[in-house]
């Protein structure tokens, strides 16, 4: 299973390679991005409406940390197109994965990461904007907006 992310300011993408697609990926992932980001900052997810994503064990391990550290906007169903990791996914699987052969689920974990690796040596950074009164995504989080405002479902 991969579990990532995109930084919008940025541009990076940040990985997460398991076996299975569990709360407890989802929390590494979250884990990954709280070490990554300084403490006063808010990291704000879109993110599928999976079970792992709000499950008990995962409101158990946000209910460890400051209160508002993560922030998520669920997408409605059928709305994958609304989340840009969805878009990388689908370049990622034509760039590397389409007809790709490996010996392992190590091996493939490993090229998985390599790849992250060689994107994000030169990171793009996506100025995707939804034509809701000219209002960016980016500068919608830039500005701060709360996310029950930008999508309550």
């Amino acid at each position: 299973s991969l579990l990532a992310g995109i930084d919008l300011l940025t541009g990076e993408a940040i990985p997460y390679v398991s076996t299975t697609h569990k709360s407890s990926d989802f929390i590494e992932l979250l884990k990954k991005l709280d070490d990554r980001y300084p403490e006063r900052d808010i990291i704000r997810i879109v993110c599928d409406n999976h079970s792992a994503h709000k499950s008990k064990e995962t409101r158990n391990y946000l209910a460890t940390l400051p209160e508002g550290r993560f922030v998520f906007v669920f997408t409605p169903k059928h709305g994958s197109w609304l989340n840009m990791i969805e878009g990388f996914f689908s370049k990622m699987t034509k760039q590397m994965l389409k007809g790709i052969r490996v010996e392992s689920k190590e091996e493939l974990e490993r090229r998985i990461y390599l790849y992250f690796d060689e994107v994000n040596r030169e990171p793009v950074v996506y100025r995707w904007s939804y034509k809701m009164d000219e209002i960016s995504v980016t500068e919608a989080i830039e500005a701060g907006i709360k996310t029950n405002e930008v999508c309550n479902s």
